[in-house]
């Protein structure tokens, strides 16, 4: 056989053993390896499979995972969601559409020190999904605006997506981490805005909570200094160039761990599930990075990405002609699979491509995050969805699409905003010391 069947049956395979809920990144690594082994030798392929894994768990750029992981674990346990919504809906709840606000407000802030947009998503239908049922929100509307705001976790720093990207891609974690700030306020701001429209156009279909008196609410939003002096410190020692991604990650698993120390937040008990948690997350995506570097040697040998980029390149559709293909390869594949898993699966293959075509390597890495998070939300089968029709069991998988269907259009439209002005994304970046 040749390498041009031998990859095509390599991908076949791929799809199958996937069909099969075959784990994506034992899929990986499997047909990585026997295609390896076919075109080259066994020999060559069992040592692949060695250095792969060792180099991969032993690189000190990529303990930016797990440290990244156990610092959003740490928040997470010490109850920082539940303070950040309570803070947020002290101050603007009483308003029309304002728990809704408050839900964007406070998922972003979550986001940006969990770094998960599952994490987000299933932690805020625990937090803010029965408070907005108190004050009779819809279900469409309590649901949508939660599964979107879940989708910040993937660009907002520290994302662990975009970390994932940057290693795969060679590019600087920190940058990256820059790049994905501005982006973020900006689909916080619009999915504001987007509510603010819900409100203007039925006025009686979002009720405003209870107000709060002052004292209450300066109180609430005393609760809320621990997180932000940790994303400050972070991201702030990122962008002043005192310390390399990897150490960030140290450091912000270290100050969650002592705030919550500090704070009477954390016990035992919840250092026991934080660590596990973490350990059970990074262990997961470590087996598929490993996975995807094995296929991508397979790649290599059968010069599948570079026949791609020639076909696609090919087509006479301009380069952004092309770009739209891929975004829309992401929506589908959104269906299919979570974040991570996309982004390892495909960049390596898709990557040559956007160089090719001259695209700025770190706005593309923030472009293909936001479309990947937004194939995570849109019908007919939105994995962020199925996380909170997890915990949120009364609600049909309808109804949520139904009230986040607002929230995808406000998605197209930031996308198109950012193809438009790349500057968007690639002015912090350009200005780090």
């Amino acid at each position: 056989m040749t390498p041009d069947a031998v990859a095509v049956l390599g991908f076949v395979a791929l799809f199958v053993l996937m069909l099969l809920r075959v784990p994506v990144g034992m899929a990986m690594g499997l047909v990585g390896v026997v295609g390896y082994s076919y075109l080259v030798g066994p020999g060559p392929a069992l040592k692949l499979v060695g250095q792969t894994s060792m180099r991969t768990v032993t690189d000190y750029t990529f303990g930016v995972i797990p440290m990244f992981m156990l610092m959003g674990a740490l928040v997470s346990v010490s109850g920082v969601s539940r303070e950040l919504f309570k803070a947020a809906n002290s101050m603007i709840g009483h308003l029309r559409g304002g728990l809704g606000v408050a839900t964007v407000v406070a998922c972003g802030g979550f986001a940006a020190i969990c770094g998960s947009s599952v994490a987000t998503a299933a932690t805020f239908s625990a937090v803010a999904y029965p408070e907005m049922r108190r004050f009779n929100y819809p279900q469409s509307f309590s649901t949508g605006v939660i599964a979107a705001g879940g989708t910040l976790g993937a660009i907002l720093p520290p994302s662990t997506v975009l970390a994932v990207y940057a290693i795969l891609t060679q590019q600087d974690i920190g940058k990256l981490f820059m790049a994905g700030i501005v982006p973020g306020i900006l689909a916080m701001a619009m999915y504001v805005l987007t509510i603010a429209i819900i409100v203007k156009l039925r006025p009686d279909w979002l009720p405003g909570g209870e107000v709060k008196p002052w004292s209450e609410r300066f109180k609430d939003l005393k609760n809320v200094w621990a997180p932000l002096v940790l994303f400050v410190f972070v991201i702030g020692g990122l962008y002043g160039g005192f310390f390399t991604p990897t150490e960030a990650g140290g450091v912000g698993a270290s100050g969650a761990f002592i705030l919550g120390l500090v704070r009477r937040k954390l016990d035992g008990p919840k250092i026991r599930e934080a660590l596990l948690s973490a350990t059970r997350t990074a262990a997961a995506v470590f087996t598929v990075l490993i996975g995807a570097l094995l296929f991508g040697y397979f790649l290599t040998i059968t010069q599948s990405p570079q026949k791609l980029t020639e076909f696609l390149t090919g087509l006479g559709i301009g380069r952004y002609g092309v770009l739209a293909l891929i975004m829309v390869m992401y929506l589908v594949l959104g269906c299919l699979m979570d974040a991570m898993a996309m982004i390892i699966l495909t960049v390596p293959i898709i990557y040559p491509v956007i160089v090719h075509l001259g695209f700025d390597p770190i706005w593309f890495g923030v472009i293909i995050v936001m479309t990947v998070e937004l194939g995570l939300i849109h019908p007919p089968v939105g994995m962020n969805v199925f996380v909170i029709k997890s915990v949120v069991k009364d609600v049909s998988f309808t109804t949520i699409f139904k009230g986040v269907l607002p929230f995808i259009a406000t998605d197209i439209v930031r996308l198109v905003i950012l193809i438009a002005f790349p500057v968007i994304a690639l002015w912090l970046p350009t200005r780090m010391g």
